[in-house]
């Protein structure tokens, strides 16, 4: 039986600051997984269909766990190659990181019943309509006639179901890439661990927010840049490529780390060093 180590709360720190570290010491492998993966996901939603927006959504967990072998592959030493994305599918575990989508499913289900229990169906209809008079005259004070506690409410209970529903996958991946767990007891052994480590997961996520809210706010400053010399819509696409690149390697190796802090084989430090490589 794994188990589950107790780590203080300034581990959700190290964490992120690990996936950082990784990406820093191999900027060039990491971020062109990163590249491949958002270019994918970006022309699926350019198509303006479904279909391959939805494949893409069903390959998310497959892609993740690559970008996760490739953070542990660096970690050891040993240069990320594009073809680690698919390293999933390659061990045979696709069915079971394909399972990893059930909470996200699961959550959204239960988000609707209670955004109609918690506002009325006659209440949403107002909203919609409202949010379209806003649309079409560009007035912000037709806003004011929304229901605003009950659709706070609402959204405090969507962040505590959704943070909850991350439990049951936040390092249920790696353990069944890296152990060949199954999908189910691979998300309650991720659960239990980030429940006994709830704190670290608070400051994490705290950290991981202002993080990427910075890092979006120097991509739009950098797109409104580019704007004046390659137009706004490349200039967009240019700065959301670069925001995947930094995002999904970062992600992925802050998972790594907080994996094999809570359940790995033994601690890892975050790695210091002044090299880099591709």
């Amino acid at each position: 039986m794994t188990e589950i180590r107790k780590v203080p709360a300034s581990d959700g720190a190290e964490w992120l600051l690990g996936g950082f570290s990784l990406l820093r010491r191999a900027p060039l492998g990491l971020g062109l997984l990163g590249l491949l993966w958002g270019g994918l996901s970006a022309l699926a939603s350019m198509s303006g269909h479904l279909v391959p927006s939805l494949f893409m959504w069903l390959l998310g967990p497959v892609l993740f766990a690559g970008m996760i072998h490739a953070t542990r592959e660096v970690d050891a030493g040993r240069p990320a190659q594009p073809m680690h994305l698919l390293e999933g599918m390659k061990r045979g575990k696709a069915l079971s990181l394909l399972a990893m989508l059930l909470p996200q499913i699961i959550a959204l289900l239960l988000l609707a019943v209670l955004l109609i229990a918690m506002i009325g169906s006659e209440q949403l209809q107002q909203i919609a309509e409202v949010m379209e008079q806003v649309q079409a005259s560009g007035n912000p004070e037709l806003a004011k006639s929304l229901p605003t506690e009950r659709l706070s409410s609402w959204l405090m209970v969507a962040l505590v179901v959704g943070l909850l529903a991350g439990f049951f996958t936040f390092v249920a991946v790696p353990e069944i890439l890296f152990r060949s767990r199954g999908a189910f007891a691979a998300m309650a052994l991720s659960f239990r661990a980030c429940l006994r480590n709830v704190l670290a997961m608070v400051v994490m996520v705290v950290l991981l927010m202002i993080s990427f809210f910075a890092l979006s706010l120097l991509m739009s400053l950098v797109a409104a840049l580019l704007g004046w010399a390659i137009g706004a819509m490349a200039a967009q696409f240019i700065a959301q490529l670069v925001m995947f690149a930094v995002v999904l390697p970062v992600t992925g190796g802050m998972v790594y780390h907080a994996w094999r802090r809570m359940l790995g084989d033994e601690a890892v430090a975050v790695p210091v060093t002044t090299g880099i490589e591709a």
